[in-house]
């Protein structure tokens, strides 16, 4: 029987078209086994990131905590009147910096645990910013395995940072800026906005004295933008032009007044003048090529151009406003000025300067990231040159910046290491994800972090909330039950300070530093351009390290009792000074009172 040919036809591309189902079904079904081991790794980085993060948390509690559960109280009880109440000084202004997180963590101290709530609390805050971190990571990196494995070594690089203090909640704040920033510029949605004005408004409460620091994540971002525009405004083609055009219109004019005899110089000027510009014009699109194909396959150096930066100029603008939203006045502007203003910062450890030898696990990731830099094929975006050298030049002139270093100097770094994979190892990623998420390699890797995990936590399992190597427990409870504590004046050390006033023991001074000087207790000079005001910092400094008589300043004080360590200098020279008596005396602390004046 005859079959028409069309028949046959439809039969050849029915089979083809079988192929083609066959071929997308398999594509479909390896993307959809990379999503699902992408989702299993992330959930194994997650259990993972987040153990470890446990078990870096110390369980000592910082001397800055126990001002900050004394200030809460108080601020929930009579509110902010810009009053210092803890010091036996006479009014001296406190401007309460960090009053929302001082009430948050009087809270937590009241009614959620006491000092085992303040440590689950910064566990939990420790464990969010780790997680934050891996997800920030991974969203620059674009690489899974280099951002678990970093955000591992930036969680350890960070124990030290890590206390219930205001900064632990800003990491957070500032980690998520970054994350929304990077989610921005790919594409802005009015989430993205309203998130990025929210954070600087809780940074202003929580730690206004960080607040500046929230524009400097902005400003890579802005300055790869500046140059980028700069260079694609392309200066000096465009200023050689205008010079060429008004040469050409000035010949012009002298044609149209030239007299016979100097016509036909012109209109030679005015053709070699035309024929510069056109010149001019095929050397500059020659250029432009040669341009947009380096920035295509650029050595060394990325430049992006991204317009979104535009708009997200518009929001920091808008966000520097946001200081203003916050009961403590201009402080959120003005701290971090009037602190640098001070003396504080040569004599604070964490406001000193870096010294690289002194800090091993710094000056190898600065060695290694130099060296993936320089000698490697890796290639980095403008943006994050300026990121890491701004961040490494601001931990050099403090050591309080590490950690912004290790932050956010990390992301770059993470950026490096990925781009390294891609180029040597493209499928090791892969088939190191395809492992760690088979039944054998989760259960290796967990093994491996608990065991990681375990090491860290060990030396600290058995500690106390409250170190009494380093703050007067036993001394406290003598002075509350043989003095006068609230009409004496007491001398203590500023480390320990705080624990006193915890205690409602008026201090001389505490870890509050800018209370106790001149740039916030004072008014500014115009004249002598200076700030006049109670430096009491200052005379702590001179007594404590001997380098003034102890016992003029405590007269001018009208000191009545000293408390300080017994293997200090002070104690020292008190031990042998007959105006002094001995009260109290255990293995760490030993109090004196200060005798009346003896001929």
């Amino acid at each position: 029987m005859w079959k028409p040919r069309f028949i046959k036809n439809d039969k050849r591309l029915t089979n083809t078209e079988e192929k083609k189902e066959k071929t997308k079904a398999k594509k479909e079904n390896k993307t959809k086994d990379k999503k699902s081991i992408n989702i299993a790794f992330n959930i194994l980085a997650v259990f993972c990131i987040a153990v470890f993060c446990m078990s870096i948390v110390p369980k000592s509690f910082q001397n800055d905590t126990f001002y900050t559960i004394k200030i809460g109280q108080l601020i929930r009880e009579n509110g902010i009147d810009y009053q210092d109440h803890f010091s036996w000084h006479e009014n001296l202004p406190y401007m309460y910096p960090h009053w929302l997180y001082d009430i948050v963590i009087s809270l937590i101290f009241d009614f959620a645990g006491g000092y085992f709530g303040l440590y689950i609390s910064a566990i939990v805050l420790t464990v969010i910013l780790g997680i934050l971190l891996y997800f920030t990571n991974k969203k620059i990196s674009k690489n899974s395995v280099i951002s678990f494995v970093l955000t591992l070594g930036q969680m350890e690089l960070m124990r030290e940072y890590i206390a219930v203090r205001a900064q632990l909640v800003t990491f957070v704040l500032f980690v998520a800026t970054m994350l929304l920033i990077v989610k921005f510029l790919e594409k802005p949605k009015w989430s993205y906005t309203a998130l990025l004005i929210l954070i600087p408004i809780l940074i202003a409460n929580i730690h206004s004295a960080v607040f500046p620091f929230y524009f400097i994540l902005y400003l890579p971002f802005l300055a790869e933008y500046a140059i980028t525009a700069i260079i694609d405004f392309h200066i000096p083609h465009k200023v050689f032009q205008m010079w060429i055009k008004q040469r050409i219109k000035y010949t012009n004019n002298k044609l149209k007044k030239a007299k016979n005899d100097k016509i036909e110089k012109y209109k030679e000027k005015l053709l070699k003048l035309n024929k510069t510009l056109d010149k001019s014009n095929q050397i500059f699109e020659t250029d432009l090529i040669k341009q947009n194909d380096r920035r295509k396959k650029p050595y060394k150096i990325i430049l992006e151009k991204n317009k979104n930066v535009i708009k997200l100029f518009i929001v920091m603008i808008i966000c520097l406003l946001t200081g203003l939203l916050t009961p403590i006045k201009d402080m959120p502007y003005t701290y971090t000025f009037k602190i640098m203003q001070g003396n504080t910062t040569d004599s604070i450890s964490e406001h000193l300067p870096l010294t690289l030898i002194e800090n091993v696990p710094i000056l190898i990731t600065l060695s290694i990231t130099l060296a993936l830099a320089i000698f490697t094929k890796v290639k980095l975006k403008l943006r994050d040159v300026f990121l890491f050298g701004g961040l490494t030049l601001l931990a050099l002139m403090t050591r309080r910046q590490i950690s912004m270093l290790v932050l956010f100097g990390g992301m770059v770094v993470s950026t490096m290491l990925a781009n390294l994979i891609e180029l040597y190892d493209k499928k090791g990623t892969e088939e190191f994800m395809n492992y760690t998420t088979s039944i054998l390699g989760e259960i290796l890797t967990i093994l491996l972090i608990f065991a990681i995990s375990y090491n860290f936590y060990s030396p600290t399992k058995n500690s106390n909330y409250i170190n009494t190597n380093s703050y007067p427990v036993e001394a406290t409870k003598w002075i509350k039950e043989n003095l006068d504590y609230k009409n004496i004046r007491l001398f203590n050390d500023y480390n320990y300070g705080s624990y006193l006033l915890l205690n409602d023991i008026p201090v001389f001074i505490d870890s509050r530093c800018d209370l106790y000087t001149p740039e916030f207790n004072g008014t500014y000079n115009k004249k002598e351009k200076k700030y006049e005001g109670q430096d009491i910092f200052s005379d702590y400094i001179s007594v404590a390290n001997i380098s003034t008589w102890y016992d003029s300043k405590f007269e001018s004080y009208g000191i009545t009792h000293v408390i300080c360590k017994v293997n200090s200098k002070l104690k020292m020279l008190i031990s042998r000074d007959e105006k002094y008596k001995e009260l109290y005396k255990d293995s760490n602390f030993i109090i004196y009172e200060r005798v009346a004046n003896q001929e």
